[in-house]
């Protein structure tokens, strides 16, 4: 009787094949090919940037406004002694609808009526539309 030979018999007993032009892959860089990979990309920051919440812009009643701008004709007027002032002003998110209040404090620099902009001596420029409160010094001389 005959005995039943394996189909691949012939090359079972073969070395692998082995080049010099290339050297053998590191077993990590072998195992990295079969690692599961992340196929919604992005997702997670997706997720995170709709949690992250932001506030919407508050607006602010006549009386506030009246103040805001004595305060800053004021400041206009005494621009040239760079005097220090807080600033609590809007920052509009840059991803989403609202943004956030920020509060910065600095010497005044300028004034820029033109463009609309409270430029200050450390080199910020804040919109006078975000602006909702300044707080200064100064202000201790201006009949509110």
């Amino acid at each position: 009787m005959r005995e039943k030979r394996h189909p691949y018999e012939d090359i079972l007993s073969v070395p692998r094949p082995t080049t010099h032009v290339r050297p053998p892959m590191p077993r990590q860089d072998r195992a990295a090919q079969f690692a599961p990979f992340a196929a919604l990309t992005g997702h997670d920051a997706a997720i995170r940037e709709t949690a992250r919440t932001t506030q919407a812009r508050r607006q602010l009643c006549e009386d506030e406004k009246l103040i805001l701008d004595r305060k800053q004709q004021f400041l206009l007027e005494q621009v040239h002694q760079h005097p220090q002032v807080t600033v609590t002003y809007f920052q509009p998110d840059a991803r989403k609808a609202g943004g956030a209040y920020q509060v910065f404090t600095g010497h005044v620099r300028a004034l820029d009526t033109f463009r609309r902009l409270l430029r200050t001596v450390e080199g910020k420029d804040i919109h006078v539309d975000d602006i909702v409160d300044l707080e200064s010094p100064l202000f201790s001389q201006l009949e509110l």
